[in-house]
């Protein structure tokens, strides 16, 4: 299997590759316009003997307390633009419900249970926002709009854009650094959540790679 590993920023990045070795990995930048951008541009490139049959949004995180605290790792059971819409008088409303658009992409199902129960953490949804919660107001906002949120980050929904346009699958891994709400720099965990980013790749390739039950890679 052939993968594309879409990261933010660079030390995202090496720490996928220092969990594991034969991804292509590529630190797009932040932000799901520039993550779709340089995804789409990456597989557009690939030649025809080396296509991508995978790609994979991954990095670091914002997670929802209690249920995705600080360290852990949430691989995504939907993928959603979470301020892709329009903001009204009674409150917001996604672009899906004015009449266009996706705001969602969903990864298979049975791969993302393989991969929790390789790696631990939990799966979920994470919430593509292009603006960082820092509020406990939007933290309570996007929770009760999204019920089965675990974990907001920036650039998720560009690669499943992307990905989508190409017709391939899309997985997103994220490790927790933060909790989502009020902006408390000195609070975040950065290091911790690369080293389990580098744990989790380390355990994710092998069931990347093994044969699907009565398939074949």
């Amino acid at each position: 299997m052939r993968i594309l590993v879409v990261t933010a920023v660079p030390a995202e990045a090496d720490a996928v590759r220092a969990g594991a070795s034969g991804l292509d990995v590529l630190a797009a930048g932040v932000g799901p316009a520039a993550a779709a951008v340089a995804t789409a541009t990456a597989l557009a490139k690939a030649p025809n003997d080396r296509r991508y049959d995978l790609v994979i949004s991954a990095g670091i995180g914002g997670g929802f307390q209690p249920a995705a605290p600080v360290g852990s790792l949430v691989v995504a059971d939907r993928i959603v633009a979470a301020d892709l819409g329009a903001e009204t008088a009674e409150g917001f409303v996604p672009v899906t419900d004015l009449g266009f658009g996706s705001i969602a992409h969903d990864p298979p199902a049975d791969l993302v249970r393989r991969l929790v129960a390789a790696a631990g953490g939990a799966a979920g949804t994470v919430l593509t926002v292009s603006t960082v919660t820092g509020t406990a107001e939007r933290a309570a906002e996007l929770a009760a709009r999204h019920p089965g949120a675990l974990a907001e980050a920036m650039e998720g929904f560009g690669v499943a854009e992307a990905a989508a346009a190409h017709g391939l699958p899309v997985l997103e891994v994220r490790a927790i650094s933060n909790p989502v709400g009020p902006r408390d720099r000195a609070a975040w965990r950065i290091g911790d959540a690369l080293a389990a980013l580098t744990e989790a790749f380390g355990k994710l390739v092998p069931v990347l790679n093994e044969p699907e039950p009565g398939g074949t890679p």
